[in-house]
Order: structure tokens, then C-alpha cells, then sequence
């Protein structure tokens, strides 16, 4: 009773969103940093050189033509304005015929926003206010259906390569057939082999495949733009992830001359918007799985950082009042996996605990090709909820789980993936 009256977890833990959130925060913060200091390193000697090249040649061009420096700032401001315009010293497409102007509608709902084109006028910037409000929601949903069935592609691709390595490791063996205990053993390890349908691929292999595809989209793009519009494919792959990821600080833009060489206008730029779309929507599925990655080495360093007192939990085994935590990552030999079937995997958990899962495997297809029609209720539901204030209730079948929940990409990231874990 002393050791209970005296110890120092008798405040209770604290909650493992809020420390997952600032342990987030305090990445997020260092990593910004981090940034600020390479990027100062590298970027800033160029810096302070162009400024010195400019005022050289500033001093040299009005000193040349008798300009004083008062009137050819005043010069320089107007092309400033001009260049807000779209006006350039090059000759470039027009901003506003039909076909720039749904350019720069397509860089407004894809968010990449690359600010070589905005609207000048009142009543155009009060449309796209209200343009673009309706169009970002839209094209945000799209990403997400793209990444629903993006993955389920995946995970049957995975799911047929898997099985055919089961149906390889009983085939006769040196031309005899199988014995019957061979066969026996065999079907006996699969409820694996027979039928998958609980079987799950793990994420890393989601986030490989989809990483792959997104190198391959970037590399191949690359190749077009640095044959059209001249520049170094160094810099077409830094457009390529510039653009894909929906930064756009454009400083580089495609499809922007008003005739190309040796290229049909109408196919260069059909290619230019499949290979935009395309990158965007690998780019965003690629960012999301890596998002499930971080949770989970967040969940591992909370872990680590947990060291609950001795006197809370006796000498062996886990705390009496603490149950084994779920949503973190532990090395594969620290946990005892439970053979997947049919009857486990496939059912009670997926259809009575979905939020149970195994670290690094995905949901089954059988909760994919269910999930596809509850998706919008689940995210109604859990928006709902947010918006009254009042959480689900704890039950022994959904539990605290740092995968579960979340409204957006990352909820359906979460209701795809479903990557927790569960110290078994």
C-alpha cells in the first residue's frame, strides 16, 4: 500500500494520442531545422553572388545610357507588374485563351498552384475563392478513391504471387508425387495456401511497389521535358517532384512556349496533363503509405520512452493494471504471430475487431471489397462525432488504437492498411 500510495505513475498514463502529436510536433520542428540549415549552406554564397553580379550590372546599364537610377527602378517595377501579368521578354502561349486558362484551373483544384498565371481582376479572384473551394474538395476525394483502388490492386497482385509460391512449395518434388503426409502437412500450413482470403502484404512492400511507380512516372517524364522544353533532366526530375507533389513554386513550368519543334502542340500537351495526373496521384498514395510508416516509428520511440516504476507491476510479466500495447512496432522474434486463417484473420477480425492487425500486414480482400461501400458512412460517422464532441466508446472489440480513426487520406489509409499491432 505504501509503495501504491507513493508511486509516481498514480496520476494515470498519459494519453498516447497527445504525446504520439507533440512527439510529431517536436520531429516536424527539428526537421524544419534541419532544412533551414542545409538549404541556408547551400543556397545562400549563390545569393549574395547574384545580388553582386546585378547591382554590377545595374550600375554599368545606366551609367551606359545616361539612365538615372530613380527612373530605371521605376522601369524595372512596371515589368515587375507586367510579369504578374504573364508577360514575358520571351514570347510564351497565351494566359487566358481557353486552353491557358484551363491549365491554370487544373493547377488550382491539383493545389499545385505554380503562380506563373493568376487572375487580375476582382470578380476573378472572388471566383476562384469559391472556384476552388469546390474543386480542391473534389479532386482531394478523387486522390482518394485512386488510392483505394491503387491499393487493392496491389494487394491482389501480392496476394496472386504469394499464393502461386504456396502452390509451388507442394508440387511433386524430383518428379514423384507428394506423399500424403506431405500433402497433409501442406494443407494443414495453408489455411494460408488453400485459401487466402485473410492473407494480408506487408506495407513496406505497398510502399516499395508504390515508390517504384512513382520513380518510373518521374524518370519517363523527365525524358519528355528535357526533349521539349530543353532543360537538363536533372532539372526535369526536380519539375517532375516539384509539380507531382503539389508544391509548385514555379520557378520551372511546362508547355508554357507557344510552339515546339519537331512536337505536335496537342500531344505534347496531352502528354504533359497524363503525366501530371498520373505523378500527382502516385506521389499522394506514395506520401500517405509513408505517413503510416511514421506513425508507427512514433508508436515504437513512445515505447521506448515509456519506463513505468517497478513498484506498478510485479517482478515478471506485464503490469496487472496495463494491457499490452498494440499500435507500435516491435522486432518480429519479441512477438508471437498467430497463423493466419480464414477463420482468425478473416472473420474475427476483420469482421468483429477490423482495428486488429497484425504489425506490417494489410487488410484482407475481403474487408478491401467491403470496405469499399462503407467508407463514406465510416467517415461521416467518424466526422460526426468529432463535430458533437462525444468518441466512441471503449469496448473490448475497439480499444485505444493509434491506426484507427482519422478522417481523410489517413483514415483511409488506416481502414486499407490497417496497420496496428497487437503484442499476441
Amino acid at each position: 500500500m505504501a509503495c501504491r500510495s507513493g508511486c509516481c505513475c498514480s496520476s494515470g498514463p498519459v494519453n498516447e494520442d497527445n504525446a504520439r502529436f507533440l512527439l510529431l510536433a517536436l520531429f516536424i520542428v527539428v526537421y524544419l531545422l534541419c532544412g533551414a540549415a542545409v538549404f541556408s549552406a547551400l543556397e545562400q554564397p549563390k545569393e549574395r553572388e547574384a545580388k553582386e553580379r546585378w547591382a554590377q550590372r545595374f550600375e554599368h546599364f545606366s551609367q551606359k545610357y545616361n539612365l538615372s537610377k530613380k527612373d530605371l527602378r521605376n522601369f524595372l517595377r512596371n515589368y515587375e507588374e507586367a510579369n504578374v501579368a504573364g508577360i514575358r521578354v520571351d514570347t510564351i502561349r497565351p494566359r487566358w485563351d481557353f486552353s491557358g486558362a484551363f491549365y491554370f484551373v487544373g493547377t488550382v483544384v491539383s493545389t499545385i498552384g505554380f503562380g506563373m498565371t493568376t487572375p487580375a481582376t476582382i470578380a476573378g479572384k472572388v471566383f476562384l475563392m469559391f472556384y476552388g473551394l469546390l474543386g480542391c474538395a473534389a479532386t482531394i476525394l478523387f486522390f482518394n478513391l485512386f488510392l483505394e483502388r491503387v491499393i487493392t490492386v496491389i494487394a491482389f497482385v501480392l496476394k496472386s504471387c504469394h499464393e502461386r509460391r504456396q502452390n509451388k512449395a507442394v508440387l511433386p518434388k524430383n518428379g514423384r508425387c507428394a506423399s500424403e503426409e506431405e500433402r497433409a502437412g501442406g494443407s494443414s500450413g495453408s489455411g494460408k495456401g488453400g485459401d487466402l482470403a485473410g492473407w494480408k502484404p506487408s506495407v513496406y512492400c505497398v510502399m516499395l511497389i508504390l515508390g517504384a511507380a512513382a520513380v518510373l512516372v518521374s524518370c519517363c517524364a523527365s525524358l519528355m521535358y528535357s526533349a521539349a522544353e530543353g532543360w537538363a533532366y536533372l532539372d526535369s526530375l526536380y519539375f517532375c517532384f516539384v509539380a507531382f507533389s503539389t508544391i509548385g513554386f514555379g520557378d520551372m513550368v511546362s508547355s508554357q512556349r507557344v510552339s515546339y519543334e519537331g512536337y505536335g502542340m496537342a500531344a505534347y500537351r496531352l502528354g504533359n496533363f497524363f503525366f501530371i495526373l498520373t505523378g500527382v496521384c502516385c506521389i499522394y498514395s506514395l506520401f500517405n503509405v509513408i505517413s503510416i510508416v511514421i506513425k508507427q516509428v512514433l508508436n515504437w520511440l513512445l515505447r521506448r520512452l515509456e519506463t513505468p516504476c517497478r513498484c506498478c507491476f510485479p517482478r515478471r510479466g506485464l503490469p496487472p493494471h496495463r494491457h499490452p500495447r498494440r499500435n507500435v512496432v516491435a522486432p518480429g522474434h519479441l512477438r508471437a504471430r498467430r497463423d493466419p486463417s480464414i477463420e482468425t484473420d478473416a472473420i474475427n477480425e476483420s469482421e468483429t475487431d477490423p482495428g486488429r492487425r497484425m504489425s506490417g500486414e494489410m487488410i484482407s480482400m475481403r474487408d478491401f471489397l467491403a470496405a469499399n461501400k462503407v467508407n463514406l458512412a465510416i467517415m461521416q460517422k467518424q466526422l460526426s462525432e468529432m463535430a458533437i464532441g462525444h468518441p466512441r466508446q471503449p469496448n473490448s472489440s475497439s480499444r485505444q488504437n493509434g491506426f484507427s480513426g482519422g478522417v481523410g487520406a489517413l483514415g483511409i489509409m488506416n481502414n486499407r492498411l490497417a496497420e496496428t499491432s497487437m503484442d499476441r
